[in-house]
């Protein structure tokens, strides 16, 4: 972890400066501390999730995707508002079979419907017993690359469990949605604390170390997140809701025009046209 955040700081002290997948209304408190008391150059420009504007784009958005979009957006529009909880611990997180099995148990027990997207190329020895044939008709396994974003902006999906990677956590924050957090590695467990402790949108499973080996959230402590995540009445909840709605909106703004992205993009295009035109 050390030697990462030491590439980083390197980087930032030769470059020019950094161009940041962000919007200044979520973090401003950071943005104005890297500008100003550290005297770097930043443009926010995010969320570059939104720069995909038509259903074929979101689907294929990193990789072409393991599910046919069509019966995936089919599925999710046969079910209520807010209904359904999304799970997707990235690309980087290769759990065993134990954890995904624990995941499992705690998904089926929480009696809430879901989209789970896993890993593609495992076997699926680590499925318990008869827990697609339990859960058909609530639950969607996906094995690989999941459209996320047409996920996560359908009206269906009401919470996201995720391992907080910086991408995830920005689509689910511009899709408005309040999240379960995972953290797994790297600068995850920061975007953690954003989630939970500045911004106030989630609810931590109870990932305490940085590993994906053997079981470090069982299945109990997956049922009560997700339990809790998508209840009704609780008022800490609700009021994580309600943020969580309006940062969706704030960052939808951000990118039209006149918005504190949009107008970053344009700070950051002029700056270089001038630094084109000194050069020669």
């Amino acid at each position: 972890m050390s030697e990462f955040f030491g590439r980083v700081r390197e980087t930032n002290s030769e470059g020019y400066g950094t161009v940041v997948n962000s919007f200044y209304e979520l973090e401003p408190d950071y943005a104005d501390h890297f500008r100003n008391a550290l005297g770097r150059k930043a443009w926010h420009v995010g969320p570059v999730s939104l720069a995909n504007a038509d259903v074929e784009d979101k689907a294929n958005r990193g990789k072409q995707a393991a599910i046919d979009q069509d019966e995936c957006l089919k599925w999710l529009g046969s079910r209520e508002r807010n209904a359904v909880v999304y799970m997707c611990f990235g690309s980087g997180s290769n759990f065993g079979a134990e954890q995904l099995r624990e995941i499992a148990v705690g998904m089926e027990a929480s009696g809430q419907q879901f989209v789970w997207a896993v890993r593609g190329g495992q076997d699926d020895s680590w499925l318990p017993e008869g827990f697609e044939e339990r859960t058909k008709g609530r639950g969607m396994v996906i094995r690989g690359w999941a459209p996320q974003v047409l996920i996560l902006e359908h009206p269906a999906v009401g919470a996201f469990v995720t391992h907080c990677g910086w991408n995830s956590t920005l689509e689910g924050i511009t899709a408005g949605l309040p999240m379960v957090t995972w953290p797994v590695s790297a600068e995850q467990f920061y975007n953690e604390k954003l989630v939970t402790e500045v911004v106030r949108i989630g609810v931590r499973v109870g990932a305490e170390e940085a590993s994906v080996y053997g079981v470090t959230v069982e299945s109990g402590k997956v049922e009560r997140a997700v339990r809790r995540i998508m209840s009704t009445g609780d008022q800490e909840v609700e009021d994580m809701r309600r943020r969580a709605k309006g940062l969706g909106e704030m960052a939808r703004k951000a990118v039209e025009e006149g918005g504190s992205s949009y107008n970053d993009l344009s700070s950051l295009i002029e700056e270089l046209k001038l630094q084109r035109v000194a050069s020669g």
